[in-house]
């Protein structure tokens, strides 16, 4: 019987789905329009639906009107982006994920011991640049471990290394070790920057590539951790593909497939995860087995004045 093996645990974490409930709290409270600076998380479909309800998503804090409610994404932002935010008299509500607050926290405390921060990131991505924004001045995006070794340091340079929180375990593993043996004063966070989330995803992940032919991912072309999971299954030499909706799912991927892996990134919501699952059903992948890796019960409560906690199981925004 063909089938599809799907993984647990996958979809929303528990920082999604704190930054998308206080979008939805501020909106009950405050009434729309509700300002969001950036995409609250990165998917398509969440953002849809909160434009529906009176969400207002802007690529900058410039863009709100002065006094203001605006929410600043999961992603986190700049010290410059708050100093403007408040110059301009916005009621800020701040929906930055627990675990990228504490990057930022690291980077504060590297800067204030005077070391160069070596960021491992993706150049450009809002975390990134909200993470550099901390000490921009001492900060250097290494995406790569041919950018560790082309650093221009000294081996006994007072060097500190953090990670975006999305990226892949094993890749950023790599460029960590290429450091190592580069700098022999390098410094590095007390606990591992790559979030319990992203961890669990990837793993989960490999283990459906040890059990189909075919794994998709169901997540957003800008989300970061999907597309580190369709990374994972390839490493592990199975095809992977990112499908942002059921709709955008290659038949041809199918072809001689008899068991098809099926995950999501933590921004992507459990209603996307089931429209697959049917598609696939539809094409003969009628038997479903449960792939279970971890179990997650990690729950960010909401700021004060928003109440409540974000433990929601994802499948509000339907």
């Amino acid at each position: 019987m063909k089938r599809v093996v799907l993984a647990e645990p996958r979809g929303f974490c528990a920082g999604v789905r704190r930054a998308i409930r206080m979008v939805e709290r501020a909106l009950e409270i405050h009434g729309p329009p509700v300002y969001v600076r950036k995409e609250i998380v990165h998917n398509r479909h969440v953002i849809g639906e909160l434009e529906r309800r009176g969400a207002v998503f802007t690529d900058t804090e410039d863009l709100v009107p002065e006094g203001a409610v605006c929410v600043f994404s999961a992603h986190g932002v700049s010290p410059a982006v708050r100093d403007n935010a408040a110059r301009r008299g916005l009621r800020v509500l701040d929906a930055t994920c627990p675990l990228v607050s504490k990057v930022h926290q690291e980077a504060r405390r590297f800067d204030r011991d005077g070391r160069t921060i070596l960021l491992i990131g993706h150049s450009g991505h809002e975390e990134v640049e909200g993470t550099q924004g901390e000490a921009p001045d001492r900060t250097i995006v290494v995406e790569s471990p041919e950018d560790a070794r082309a650093l221009d340091l000294d081996a006994d340079a007072d060097v500190a290394y953090l990670t975006q929180t999305t990226l892949s375990i094993d890749d950023t593993a790599e460029i960590v070790g290429t450091l190592r043996e580069r700098f022999a004063r390098l410094r590095g966070p007390g606990s591992d920057d790559i979030c319990y989330a992203s961890q669990n995803r990837q793993t989960a992940v490999k283990a459906l590539a040890a059990r189909t032919g075919l794994v998709l991912v169901v997540g957003s072309p800008n989300s970061s951790n999907s597309l580190r999971m369709v990374e994972v299954a390839r490493a592990a030499g199975t095809p992977g593909h990112l499908v942002p909706s059921a709709a955008d799912l290659d038949g041809a991927w199918l072809d001689g497939v008899e068991a098809v892996g099926v995950s999501a990134g933590a921004s992507t919501p459990e209603i996307l995860v089931d429209e697959l699952v049917d598609r696939l059903a539809g094409l003969g992948y009628t038997g479903l087995e449960i792939e279970r890796t971890a179990t997650e019960d990690v729950v960010f409560a909401l700021p004060g004045g928003l109440g409540g906690t974000s433990g929601d199981d994802g499948r509000a925004l339907t």
